[in-house]
């Protein structure tokens, strides 16, 4: 979310970053245009300042040289210059060096005599701080030396424009004049341009500082970056506070949340999103609904269980009182052979009776029935009702702990059943040994094999197939779904079964 404010803001941020540049350059554009109009006006000033002086000592120095100057004339030049430029100093000589009219300060060092009437129109004397300037009559018989100080100079050149910090400075060749020099200039930090004087051997060069890299300057430079950047920041955080975070408590809260419980998350997650808001009372009447159904669904299920124990109750009784009927029959009976078919009967009637007892046992748990406990309760049944001549018959049992459902179990159960009465009837002293183990080759399978002395193969067995066993036996593999092998030899039955895996 972060990164698309960033880059949904980032077009406005260069906007602004390009025009707070342009605006900088604007501003200095401006300054080196104001400069450019204050140095030419400077320029302007002193060049008309010297002009005019020039212009009245020259005058004067031809009026010397002609003899038509009066006794007023060097007091009406020094008036004259000294009102005009407040202080500049002036010297007239004549070629034998005699001074005609002067100011009344010692004229400074720096023109030697023999140099007065041939030195240059006028030149920068760094050393003493002036600016002399010379004007011959027209004969070439008089000479006038103007010297003009810094303060005279710098009043004169001072620009009409409010430029602060300003330097000016006078240049003839290597020659410098520096008329005003703030402290605060410095090189690498200033912006300079210049103008040429009358005359033009002479540049006045106008120098101001630039606004320092303060903190605030910069500051003012990458604002646009910086507001950009905290826009993001900003967006970012109202998302983050108002979208994202109550999203991720209402996600934990709803993780966190067991089945049957009423959610209310608006009580732990506080926004002003309206959306948030229904979409947690939304979660809440889900839950609502949820734990209403989850109650009605224990309630119907405890009914049904109720249910299945009062049918299971019943269907037990009724093999019960089957039982009780037949043996009251068996003892009425007087015929040996009536007496073995009643036993035979309710061998088998308790056999599925055990069948059923087991299979709600195990269904409580929801795992089938029980192998192990279904043949050893089903052998100790069998050999609880074994005829008198049988009744030291042993039964042996191997079994893995497996279970089956009841759709094998019942067909087992007779199948075992069976078996053993046939066992007892053709070797009464004898033994059986029941195996129950686990096919390793696949998991939903296991041999159930029954091996006696009785179950080997004689005249007898085959006559007790042929009359009554042989279809029972071969219904029962056929609800197996396995062929029932046998081994006459061993006396062994064997068969596949369906286990639970």
């Amino acid at each position: 979310m972060f990164l698309i404010l960033t880059l949904a803001l980032l077009p406005l941020g260069l906007i602004a970053l390009v025009a707070s540049l342009q605006a900088i350059r604007g501003a200095d554009l401006e300054k080196e245009a104001l400069l450019r109009v204050a140095v030419t006006q400077s320029a302007r000033k002193l060049t008309a300042d010297l002009q005019s002086d020039r212009t009245a000592l020259q005058l004067s120095v031809n009026a010397m040289a002609s003899g038509r100057a009066d006794t007023g004339m060097c007091g009406r030049l020094r008036f004259f210059l000294t009102t005009q430029d407040k202080g500049a100093l002036f010297y007239i000589y004549d070629r034998n060096g005699k001074r005609l009219c002067a100011s009344p300060e010692p004229e400074p060092e720096g023109i030697a005599v023999k140099d007065r009437f041939d030195r240059p129109l006028a030149l920068l004397l760094p050393a003493a701080q002036y600016l002399v300037t010379r004007v011959r009559s027209s004969d070439g018989r008089v000479v006038a030396l103007t010297y003009y100080g810094r303060a005279h100079l710098e009043s004169v050149a001072d620009p009409a424009t409010a430029l602060q910090n300003r330097q000016l400075v006078l240049s003839q060749g290597a020659r410098r004049l520096v008329i005003s020099r703030p402290s605060s200039i410095r090189d690498g930090q200033s912006t300079s341009l210049s103008a040429r004087l009358d005359p033009p051997d002479i540049v006045l060069t106008m120098t101001i500082r630039d606004p320092p890299a303060t903190l605030a300057r910069m500051l003012s430079l990458f604002l646009p970056l910086v507001m950009w950047f905290a826009a993001a920041a900003v967006g970012w955080f109202v998302v983050n506070r108002l979208l994202i975070r109550p999203l991720v408590l209402l996600r934990r809260v709803v993780a966190a949340h067991e089945p049957g419980e009423v959610l209310d998350p608006m009580q732990r997650v506080r926004t002003p999103a309206q959306e948030i808001i229904a979409l947690g009372d939304t979660f809440r009447e889900i839950s609502e609904d949820v734990a209403t159904h989850e109650a009605e669904m224990a309630e119907s299920l405890e009914t049904q269980r109720k249910l299945t124990r009062e049918v299971h109750h019943r269907v037990k009784n009724n093999l019960q009182i089957i039982a009780s009927l037949i043996s009251l029959h068996a003892r009425g009976a007087h015929d040996l052979e009536a007496i073995e078919a009643y036993a035979s009967i309710q061998r088998r009637v308790d056999a599925l009776s055990v069948v059923h007892r087991n299979h709600f046992a195990e269904l409580e748990e929801n795992r089938g029935v029980g192998v192990r406990a279904l043949i050893s309760e089903l052998s100790a049944s069998l050999r609880g009702t074994a005829p008198a001549h049988a009744r030291r018959f042993a039964i042996q049992i191997e079994s893995d702990n497996l279970h089956i459902s009841q759709d094998v179990a019942v067909p087992v159960a007779f199948l075992v059943t069976e078996l053993v009465e046939l066992a007892m009837i053709l070797a009464p002293g004898g033994n059986m040994r029941i195996s129950v183990q686990h096919d390793p080759e696949r998991d939903d399978r296991a041999v159930l094999s029954m091996q006696s002395v009785g179950l080997q193969a004689s005249d007898e067995m085959s006559q007790l197939l042929t009359e009554r066993y042989g279809r029972v036996l071969t219904g029962l593999s056929r609800q197996l779904r396995a062929p029932l092998d046998y081994d006459g030899d061993r006396g062994r039955y064997a068969i596949a079964i369906t286990v639970i895996a």
